[in-house]
Formats: C-alpha cells, sequence, structure tokens
C-alpha cells in the first residue's frame, strides 16, 4: 500500500483554446460511479465579510434596484456553473456596505450594460434595450439597431457593449457601442526564440449611433487625438464630465487592467477627445488586480462626482473612488477598493485548486488553495466539525511578500494578453523532509517550483530540478528552455506530490511535457531535493480518453495520455489521488465537467493500469476546469470529494 499520501489540488481545463472559451473536454463524462451530489461549500461563519463576488466574471450594475435610496449591487456572471444575475442588497445605506448575500434573479446575461444618464438608469444588450429590467430582466426589449451591422471588417469580436448618453447635449439619447477586435493578436504561439510578441495587439474601438428622431444613424468609429480612438481590447466605454468644466469626457476599460482617461477639449455639443492617458494616482497608473475588467461610471457616493465601479475576472467589484479633484486636467480617482459582503458561498477567486491538509496542525483539515489570479490562500478550519466553519482566505507571504505568480508580458503562450494571470495549481507535503509540510505548484508557465516551510515562515519559490545530464525536456512551443536543470512541464497542470514506490522519500505524478502521466522519481543529492526524468508507467484500459491518432493501442491501451493538444489547449489537467474503492491502491481523480475518476485495476512490474469510470456527478461545475482533492471532514474513514471550481467556489461530496 502506498502511504505518506499528502493532498493536492489542480489549474485549469483541457482542449480550449483561450482560456475564456467552452471548455471541450477530451475525456468521455458517461459514468457508472455517480453517487450523490455535490454541494457548495458555505462559510458557516455570519461574522465573516469576504469580498463580494459572483463566479468567473463579474459584470455589474450598480443601481437603487429596490428603490429605497441607497445603492444596491447587481452583477451578472455569464460562465459556469454559478451562472446568473445576482442581486446584492444595501440594507445598511452605508457608502461602503457589506451588502447582504446574493440573490440568483435570472439566468445571465451577456454583454449587459448599465448607464446612469439624465433621463434615468438605462439598461442594454448589443442592439437592443431592456426597457422593464427591474421587473422582467432580458424578456421586454426595444431593437435600436441592428448589432450585427457594427461587426463588418472587423474579424474576431467578443466584447459588444452598447450605452446610452445624450452624446451631443441635445436632449435625446444616444447610443455607444464599444467593440473589440481579436484578429491581429490572434490568441496563441506567436512568440518568437527572443520572447518577442509577433502578433499584433488586441483592438478596442467606440462607434457613436445619432439619435435623429427616434432613428440612430452610425457616424462610426470615435477618434482621439486625431486618430482612431483604440485601446487594448474591452473598451466599455463611459461618457461622464469627469473634469467639471460641463461637456462629457470619456473613460474606457480594457481587456487588462488599466483605465484610459479621454479630455473633451471640444464642447458640450461639439465633442472632440484629446489622446487617452492612462487613470493615475499618486504618480502611478490606476490598475485593478486583475484583468477583463468591466467599469460603469456612476454617482456612487451621490456627492456629485462621476466615480467608477469595476468589475474583475474572478467575479470581485472595486469602486474607484473620484476625489473631485483634477490634476493637469485629468481626474484624480483613489485607489481600486473592494466591496464586501456577508458571508455566505466560500470562494477563492477563480479557477480555485484547493488542498485539503491540516496546515496548522491543530487536528482538523484546512485548504490550501491556488486560482487564476496566481495567489495561494490558507483558508482556516475553524470548528473542525462535519459542516467546517472557516475563516476569510488569507493569502501566503513568501519571504515577507505576498506570493503571487504572473504571466507578465512572456509567461502565456497565448500572449501578453495574459499578463495578469498566474492559474496557481499545487499539492501539499513535506517535500524536504524537514518534518514541516512545504507547497508544490506548478502555474501559467509550467514551471515546478517548491514552497518550503521552515517551521516559522516560508521560503521560495524554490525551482524543483531534475537529475540528468542530457538536455532537460520541456514543451515544444515554448520559446523559451529551461535553465540550471529546472523541471519544466506543460502550464496549468498539478504536480502531485506522493511517495508512490515508498521509499520514504517523496516522488511527483504530473502530465510529462507532452501531455503522458508519468512518475518523477525523487532523491537526495548533494543534499538537495530533485527528481529523475519522468517515466510513463501509468497505462489507460479506456481508449475513449485518447486523440484518434492514440488508438491504435494493445489490449491493455498504451500509456496515460491526459492531453494530446498544444500550445494554449495543452497541459490545464487537475489531478489527484486517493483509495477511491478501498482496494488498498491509489485511484486517479481527474478534471472534467466535475471531476472523472480512473480507477486503478492493476499495479505490478512497474506499471499501472487504470480503466476510466466516468463522471462522478452528473452535475456541471466546470466551463474550463475544475480541480479535485479529498477530505474527511466527518471522520468517518471514508475519503469525500472536494473540487474547486471555475467560479472560485468550492463543491463537496460526501460518500
Amino acid at each position: 500500500m502506498i502511504k505518506n499520501l499528502f493532498y493536492t489540488g489542480l489549474a485549469a481545463s483541457v482542449l480550449m483554446l483561450f482560456s475564456c472559451s467552452e471548455a471541450k473536454d477530451s475525456v468521455d463524462n458517461s459514468s457508472s460511479v455517480v453517487q450523490s451530489e455535490f454541494k457548495i461549500v458555505k462559510y458557516n461563519n455570519p461574522e465573516a465579510t469576504p469580498f463580494l463576488g459572483v463566479g468567473l466574471w463579474a459584470w455589474p450594475l450598480p443601481m437603487d434596484y429596490d428603490g429605497d435610496g441607497d445603492m444596491d449591487m447587481l452583477v451578472s456572471c455569464p460562465d459556469k456553473p454559478f451562472n446568473g444575475i445576482y442581486y446584492f442588497e444595501n440594507i445598511s445605506g452605508d457608502e461602503f456596505p457589506d451588502f447582504e448575500p446574493p440573490v440568483r434573479l435570472g439566468d445571465a446575461i451577456r454583454n449587459i450594460q448599465v448607464s446612469h444618464t439624465d433621463k434615468g438608469v438605462r439598461v442594454n444588450v448589443p442592439g437592443a434595450e431592456l426597457t422593464d429590467f427591474r421587473n422582467n430582466l432580458a424578456e421586454v426589449q426595444e431593437r435600436l439597431y441592428d448589432a450585427d451591422s457594427l461587426k463588418k471588417g472587423l474579424e474576431k469580436v467578443r466584447f459588444n457593449q452598447w450605452k446610452m448618453v445624450d452624446y451631443e447635449g441635445d436632449g435625446d439619447l444616444d447610443v455607444v457601442v464599444g467593440i473589440d477586435d481579436w484578429a491581429d493578436y490572434g490568441w496563441d504561439n506567436a512568440f518568437n526564440k527572443k520572447g518577442e510578441w509577433t502578433n499584433g495587439p488586441l483592438h478596442g474601438y467606440v462607434f457613436l449611433l445619432e439619435n435623429k428622431e427616434g432613428s440612430y444613424i452610425n457616424r462610426g468609429k470615435l477618434k482621439a487625438g486625431g486618430k482612431t480612438l483604440d485601446v487594448y481590447g474591452a473598451p466599455t466605454p463611459n461618457f461622464a464630465d469627469f473634469d467639471g468644466d460641463g461637456d462629457l469626457d470619456l473613460i474606457c476599460g480594457e481587456f487588462l487592467d488599466r483605465l484610459t482617461y479621454f479630455e473633451n477639449i471640444g464642447t458640450r455639443s461639439k465633442p472632440k477627445y484629446r489622446e487617452g492617458e492612462f487613470l493615475r494616482n499618486t504618480g502611478r497608473i490606476i490598475k485593478m488586480d486583475l484583468e477583463m475588467i468591466i467599469p460603469v461610471a456612476v454617482d456612487w457616493d451621490k456627492d456629485g462626482n462621476m466615480d467608477l465601479v469595476v468589475g474583475d475576472e474572478d467575479g470581485r467589484v472595486a469602486l474607484i473612488k473620484h476625489t473631485g479633484k483634477t490634476h493637469n486636467g485629468a481626474p484624480l480617482f483613489e485607489s481600486p477598493k473592494y466591496f464586501r459582503q456577508k458571508a455566505d458561498n466560500l470562494k477563492f477567486g477563480a479557477l480555485a485548486t484547493p488542498v485539503g491538509v491540516d496546515w496548522d496542525n491543530d487536528g482538523d483539515e484546512d485548504i490550501i488553495a491556488g486560482n487564476s489570479a496566481g495567489y495561494i490562500a490558507f483558508i482556516e478550519n475553524l470548528n473542525g466539525k462535519a459542516l467546517p466553519k472557516w475563516a476569510e482566505p488569507k493569502l501566503l507571504e513568501v519571504d515577507g511578500q505576498t506570493l503571487r505568480i504572473q504571466a507578465g508580458g512572456k509567461g502565456s503562450i497565448q500572449g501578453p494578453a495574459e499578463a495578469k494571470w498566474g492559474y496557481t495549481t499545487l499539492s501539499v507535503a513535506d517535500w524536504d523532509g524537514d518534518g514541516n509540510k512545504d507547497i508544490i505548484f506548478n502555474s501559467i508557465w509550467g514551471k515546478v517550483q517548491w514552497i518550503r516551510n521552515n517551521g516559522k515562515s516560508l521560503e521560495g519559490p524554490l525551482p524543483i530540478r531534475m537529475d540528468s545530464d542530457t538536455e532537460i525536456p520541456s514543451p515544444e512551443w515554448n520559446w523559451w528552455k529551461p535553465s540550471n536543470n529546472e523541471l519544466v512541464t506543460q502550464w496549468r497542470t498539478t504536480p502531485f506530490a506522493i511517495d508512490w514506490d515508498n521509499d520514504g522519500t517523496m516522488d511527483l505524478v504530473m502530465l510529462d511535457h507532452e501531455g503522458f502521466l508519468s512518475l518523477y522519481k525523487g532523491n537526495t543529492i548533494n543534499g538537495e531535493r530533485v527528481v529523475s526524468p519522468g517515466r510513463r508507467i501509468f497505462y489507460g484500459k479506456d481508449a475513449s480518453v485518447y486523440s484518434n491518432k492514440d488508438k491504435a493501442i494493445n489490449q491493455e491501451g498504451g500509456p496515460l495520455r491526459l492531453n494530446h493538444a498544444e500550445a494554449g489547449g495543452s497541459g490545464r489537467r487537475k489531478i489527484s489521488f486517493f483509495d477511491w474503492d478501498n482496494d488498498g491502491d491509489m485511484d486517479l481523480l481527474v478534471n472534467s465537467i466535475n471531476v472523472s475518476l480512473f480507477e486503478n485495476i492493476r499495479q505490478d512490474s512497474g506499471k499501472v493500469l487504470f480503466k476510466h469510470q466516468g463522471a462522478i456527478s452528473k452535475k456541471v461545475l466546470a466551463g474550463h476546469t475544475t480541480s479535485p482533492t479529498f477530505v474527511d471532514w466527518n471522520k468517518n474513514g471514508v475519503w469525500d470529494v472536494l473540487v474547486g471550481a471555475e467560479d472560485g467556489h468550492f463543491y463537496h461530496m460526501e460518500r
């Protein structure tokens, strides 16, 4: 029997061409192992006030929804499994309240936008106004213009954002449309050998549809500084008098984390825009914590200045408060402050990758988790009961600084538009044998690293090195190569730490550089823990997990290849091992629409044969990915399954 198994978690799904598309998982999810259903994990902690959050991607709709005179928050979340329009009520009436937990009003509405105008709150989707939003959401629509006609000449549109404003001050409401184009960017695998992105940038344009006696005339793309206004994707236009001079200026968002200010240097009736500049305060560019930001201009605190309420990719929403001051003609805003709510569903960002482990050595199972933003957090179990009471996630610090792994401009194979993502996926084990639990993790880079726990603090990250005299293998599409024997594999796939061969030294099981599940045997050389090159000892009996080119296999199957895709579609596998069927060997859990089971049916002569049994539930937890681990909160001796989902929430299956 394999012992010394420590807990693990992982990071994003498979065969997805870019990180916001629908998952196209190659694993057959027909199942003969469906058991009880997954239930969302609750905080069970009324004292906690975590960040206000929906699932992956927040499209905020700030408004006085209940008509009681204060600002509430509605948020559209277009992803799985937390899809919906959610209402967070402001009970206190405070400027910065702890909102009530979310109430689902209906299905998410894609590309929904709210405009706070002189004629009231207006809500739009591409081509139409939602004229009875408060009572019927998107059921009642007034068609304004042919939305598809604006996309002519644009090859790859992902954002199509319609808002209303009296653009030229003539008393009626015109329509402005933010549209992006990804054709130049292309998305995937375009770095040269120097790490330079050889495709173009993202583009984000703003169109004006002028209202002429109730009909709308396309006036084309707006200009700024004498040329076509163009931001880095996802323009999300917001018109208001931001500098207090009586005309309407423009602030746009982008796909990344910044906001661009375009001053109106014309007049109220004949706008003309200066070249854009990033919003700053105290000399620094204002940046959101993540990306895919969605800003909304609204006078949140009713002080006469237009503030910005901004949604983030991980479901949080922030207030960027207008100070009422300007500097060199530009409005001054405070730094983003993220709203909070009364505790409800336990959550850590998006694409959460949990590991169940007694991190603080107090006898109960806590959670260590990564997420899409590249953080790792400790989520403390406060009571050790079958329904744990949870503390708010505490970001781990290494060498006194908050740990955050990010792609930057060169770290994601899908290009510089993914600069703010990290996709940390991890396991927890005593890697160096000193009696303390360490963290072994992978990320958007594909570099396998570890964080040393010295018993008092955390050190690192440190590379895990391979003991090899030959060139260290790495994915052929990486523009960079491993240095100093550092272990590199496909991105966003879990390195599972386990003493597989029961020799007292931790090994790693994970996808290798070509997507095959492999064993990296651990060893100690000159006092440093290293691994040997990966061996493909794991085989798959069910050919449905293979690509067509892999189906010509023998009766016992071939080496278990959990992802055959390349570049941006590679990696993305989150795995965990435990004895599912109590027969004394280690079975394999793999991310899918929820979690798929690979049963260990034979293990001998250095060869492990798995049979794919399908998904363990019918509940869809993934648009992109899930991340499984195991826990025994009720302490009945049976391992249950805990899953970190795309929405950043955690889902528990009691077996």
